[in-house]
């Protein structure tokens, strides 16, 4: 996901990314824990994710919308 495809979303479309983005963590850490996961930079991908997605909600409510 890039930073200018977040950046198009509404603030409720942001708030709804944001937690299934962190249940999509929570799935990927339980399969890592189980040794059930394939590919674990999946799970670094989905943080940084995450990150974008605050720094975008971060940025909107300091300017104002």
């Amino acid at each position: 996901m890039k930073a200018n495809e977040v950046r198009k979303l509404s603030a409720e479309e942001l708030q709804t990314k944001l937690v299934d983005l962190k249940k999509d963590l929570f799935n990927l850490r339980l399969q890592h824990a189980t040794n059930q996961l394939d590919n674990p930079l999946r799970i670094a991908e989905v943080k940084k994710d995450i990150a974008r997605v605050k720094t975008i909600i971060r940025e909107q409510q300091l300017a104002g919308r």
